[in-house]
């Protein structure tokens, strides 16, 4: 029996069809304003020491986590900043699908290359979007949580870090595998997606004491699935530290 019940299901509709860039097809929207939002106060928690990674997880499936690690990315490189989106949630991958990019070669290969040094540039590859590269999952591989735990993936994001001004992971949730608490402490921050519709308190407060004993920087949280009648149906809301609050609807199953 499992200790969180989840209020949706499991669903796979990200991993075939990827998720909605509602900053790119609509960048004056209400909801796009809401990720700009979103920059704005990651922006503002960065202050004195400079964000170069920073990853969003969620405490299980279907909360909407790579739709907002997407969207947050597209709207860093629209600020100009040169962005690096990578896919690190190797067993149900999204990137490849959401930016309709080759997905044969990705992470996994890096990681689990026999070779000394791999050109990682003939890997990573265009979006579609001005400043904004994307890194596939790649074939998924037997072994995740022992790949993102690997010093071959600290050398990689050492590496990305000198080419790029920000690097975007998304990273699989809390609660179903421990591919995110081994690899939280290896980035500069990590942001909890939370869902109002499906993520209950006690699976929320969870993934944070397991961010906290991985000596993770979260830096807060961003709750979508509000209700959206306001928005269109769509829209964030961004919260700081490790409490709980209401931001503004996303009405739609999704990752």
């Amino acid at each position: 029996m499992s200790l969180f019940h989840r209020k949706t299901k499991k669903t796979n509709d990200t991993m075939q069809n990827g998720v909605k860039l509602i900053t790119a097809a609509d960048p004056k929207s209400v909801v796009s304003e809401q990720f700009r939002t979103i920059r704005t106060n990651i922006n503002f928690m960065s202050i004195d020491k400079p964000l170069k990674t920073l990853a969003f997880t969620s405490a299980n499936v279907s909360e909407g986590k790579s739709t907002v690690t997407a969207n947050t990315a597209v709207v860093i490189a629209q600020n100009g900043q040169k962005t690096l989106l990578v896919d690190a949630d190797l067993r149900r991958p999204t990137v490849k699908k959401t930016f309709n990019v080759n997905g044969y070669q990705g992470l996994t290969n890096i990681l689990s290359s026999n070779q000394q040094s791999v050109d990682i540039s003939r890997i990573i590859q265009p979006s579609g979007i001005h400043n904004l590269d994307v890194l596939p999952s790649g074939p998924t591989p037997p072994n995740p949580a022992e790949l993102l735990g690997s010093q071959r993936m600290q050398a990689f994001l050492e590496a990305v870090k000198d080419i790029y001004d920000m690097v975007i992971l998304d990273v699989p949730p809390m609660l179903e595998v421990t591919d995110t608490q081994i690899l939280s402490n290896s980035l500069d921050a990590m942001i909890l997606v939370v869902s109002q519709g499906s993520t209950q308190k006690m699976a929320a407060r969870r993934s944070v004491e397991l961010l906290k004993m991985a000596h993770a920087n979260l830096l807060g949280y961003v709750m979508n699935d509000v209700d959206g009648r306001n928005a269109a149906g769509y829209g964030y809301g961004y919260g700081y530290g490790y409490g709980y609050g209401y931001g503004y609807g996303y009405d739609e199953d999704d990752k």
